[in-house]
């Protein structure tokens, strides 16, 4: 890397965290979320970035060099279709196979009476979350895997290698993806690991959004149950994937806990009070959340000042700017809020008319990063993303001078060493069999016990990580 990329990198990390933090860098950073967009611009398909990672990465950084960004994220198009296809997963349409090959990878939910989590069955994800989704969950969203007494096929036993060598083929792809994003054109990466809130999860990949709706009138105890049952595991996938540095923040994709996917009196008594604890403990331990606000969150903006200053970014989408810079810009940064529409079907005058406006409103003592209001996919014309960029840097000056050093760290004193918050102390989060329990299925151990005990805790720490992220990430 040369002197010179490197001096630009720490000056994009320093306006980057600068912002984030709620101050005034020299100027406002950009961070667009491109995700198909970068097989747009690289005259490729969606089926391309989307079967085939290193191609994702590729243009990904053709991409942010292109357009000289502050920061982004090494593979916006997040889901490879390459592991879906080796579990088998029922819920994605890939493009090339079952729909268009110049269309984003679609999500398929199941109709209600088929979802992959029945109406009975909130008892055994409460009492044992990873088991459940070892044993039930898997094998109804994959082809290929049986459920427990059921034949075990060679196209099963493959299937879970497959699924398990993929997936960790490709998270060992990302370092070296941030690594040549640093070194070819300084830029940042934009966030570090992935959580979503309890009732999002069970909504979005358990009962549906139509189960859930009806189990919340039905049996509104057990989803509450069910909700704080999943806390620790979320918790602990979050803070697994974190910066360790707690420069850039955990990306938090928020579907469906608003207004009027739920009710205000919900949100107040399932969603909130079973996310709120997570992101504080997060805080505690040095890490901010971006809280990437997909849909309008009007209706919830001044819960979200109940959380510490700085603790998280909000990403605006359809909220109203002035509402949101009112309600939350004095504690928390802004981001996006660049319809995408105007990028997809707009000028470039009208994309320039845009950012004023955002920044006239948001960015006026800092604390704003310029980005689109959601994810930018395939429809986005090249012309207008080059606008956004180029009448932000212009526009977006505060007079300073770029700081080509590190951050200082985020908190001043010390931030929480104990890994686990009160709400995750017994649950074993990380864990698929802890160690009391492999302990006694093992012989008797004459040797020293605590060598065995890691090793077992990272094997079988693995064995989690990859069913969460099946959750989660896939």
């Amino acid at each position: 890397m040369s002197n010179d990329m490197e001096t630009r990198y720490l000056e994009r990390l320093n306006r980057y965290v600068t912002a984030m933090r709620n101050e005034k860098p020299d100027c406002i950073p950009i961070r667009p979320f491109a995700a198909e967009f970068v097989a747009t611009h690289t005259g490729t398909t969606c089926q391309a970035v989307t079967q085939d990672f290193n191609k994702a990465f590729e243009a990904t950084c053709t991409t942010a060099a292109d357009y000289d960004w502050d920061a982004t994220v090494g593979n916006m198009v997040y889901v490879w279709t390459g592991l879906t296809q080796a579990l088998g997963l029922r819920y994605y349409g890939s493009p090339g196979m079952e729909i268009s090959q110049d269309t984003a990878f679609q999500y398929i939910e199941p109709p209600a009476d088929e979802a992959y989590m029945r109406e009975d069955e909130y008892d055994a994800l409460i009492d044992d979350p990873t088991a459940f989704l070892y044993n039930t969950w898997l094998p109804r969203v994959s082809k290929e895997i049986q459920a427990p007494g059921e034949p075990v096929t060679y196209r099963h036993n493959l299937a879970l290698v497959r699924g398990g060598m993929a997936m960790l083929n490709y998270f060992f792809g990302f370092p070296g993806q941030g690594a040549r994003l640093r070194a070819e054109s300084g830029t940042v990466s934009a966030i570090a690991g992935i959580f979503k809130a309890p009732f999002d999860i069970i909504a979005d990949k358990l009962r549906g959004y139509e189960g859930l709706s009806m189990d919340m009138l039905t049996q509104p105890d057990k989803v509450l149950a069910a909700c704080e049952a999943l806390m620790p595991h979320l918790y602990n996938m979050a803070l697994s994937g974190a910066d360790p540095d707690g420069y850039v923040p955990i990306g938090f994709w928020m579907h469906r806990g608003c207004v009027p996917f739920i009710s205000p009196e919900q949100y107040d008594s399932h969603y909130w009070p079973t996310l709120k604890p997570i992101i504080e403990a997060l805080w505690e331990r040095g890490h901010q959340t971006l809280f990437y606000a997909e849909g309008n969150w009007d209706h919830h903006l001044a819960s979200f000042r109940e959380l510490p200053d700085r603790s998280i970014v909000f990403h605006l989408d359809r909220s109203d700017i002035e509402l949101t810079h009112k309600t939350l810009g004095d504690k928390f940064c802004i981001s996006g809020g660049i319809p995408n529409a105007i990028l997809s079907y707009g000028t470039p005058d009208e994309v320039r008319a845009a950012c004023k406006r955002v920044i006239d409103i948001a960015a006026g003592d800092g604390g704003y990063i310029m980005d689109a209001s959601a994810i930018l996919q395939n429809d986005a014309k090249p012309e207008n993303v080059r606008a956004m960029t180029e009448f932000t840097r212009e526009y977006g000056q505060y007079g300073g001078s770029p700081k080509a050093e590190l951050p200082p760290p985020i908190f001043e004193g010390d931030p929480v060493t104990d890994p686990l918050p009160d709400f995750a102390k017994n649950a074993h989060p990380g864990a698929c069999t802890p160690w009391p329990e492999r302990k006694q299925q093992l012989p008797p151990i004459t040797g020293d016990e605590s060598l065995v005990q890691r090793v077992w805790g990272e094997v079988d720490g693995l064995s989690n990580m990859f069913i969460w992220h099946c959750l989660l990430s896939f």
